[in-house]
């Protein structure tokens, strides 16, 4: 599933909420404002003049950006979905699961523009013994903070999978794509950014991912001994 992605930044932005956060994301360099202001000028000017030009826009991956991409990666405390019934940790009470796998991501910037991300991930759901009837919906979060400080925003995302007879594991890919995230200037750089990824999770899911805990699918199942192996009578 592909899905659109503003989540809103441009709008905090452009209120002032991100006001304060202009001087620590600035990335300054020598030369002072005059330096700066001759940079935005000359990006201003590039830019007409491709637009008079009538220069046809390139496919996004591949512009050059201005810097690095934010840093992206899954929340370990919410990076998995683990559900028990009755709240009891065993492999016979497992009911939905769900990892997230993989990710990938590329971004986009230029001149004074937004930075904007795309990012595909790798689901691996789960049916335990405990999970009642065939479909589930899951639900994730998409949230942009300032790197190593606060959230600017977050989204939330519903993901239904439902798994057919007799089927207890399910791969499903998702797209969220134009996450759009400001910048204070033309020096602010997309280092200054992280996106986090995780599924909605109870404070108990989120402690038992803390642990390191995990069931495997098969846990509890007697083992199946090769072929041509000898039994016991």
């Amino acid at each position: 599933m592909r899905r659109s992605l503003n989540i809103g930044l441009l709008a905090l932005f452009a209120a002032g909420s991100l006001a304060v956060a202009g001087p620590v994301l600035a990335q300054g360099r020598p030369g002072g404002g005059d330096d700066q202001r001759r940079q935005e000028e000359d990006a201003a000017r590039k830019k007409k003049r491709d637009q008079e030009w009538n220069q046809p826009a390139a496919p996004l991956p591949q512009l050059r950006n201005a810097g690095p991409c934010p840093y992206v990666k899954v929340l370990y405390d919410a990076g998995r979905f683990v559900e028990f019934k009755d709240g009891k940790e065993s492999a016979s009470t497992v009911g939905w699961t769900g990892e997230i796998q993989g990710v990938s991501a590329g971004c986009q910037y230029k001149d004074a523009e937004p930075i904007k991300v795309q990012v595909e991930l790798l689901f691996s759901m789960g049916r335990g013994p405990a999970a009642v009837g065939q479909s589930k919906t899951y639900r994730y979060w998409v949230a942009v903070t300032q790197r190593n400080q606060s959230v600017m925003a977050k989204e939330y995302f519903d993901l239904p999978v439902t798994f057919a007879a007799g089927e207890d594991r399910v791969f499903v890919r998702d797209t969220v794509a134009n996450i759009t995230i400001p910048r204070a200037n033309i020096d602010t750089s997309g280092a200054n950014f992280e996106v986090l990824i995780g599924f909605e999770v109870t404070p108990e899911m989120a402690a038992f991912n803390r642990d390191g805990k995990r069931f495997r699918v098969n846990a509890g199942a007697a083992p199946t001994a090769p072929a041509g192996a000898p039994t016991n009578p």
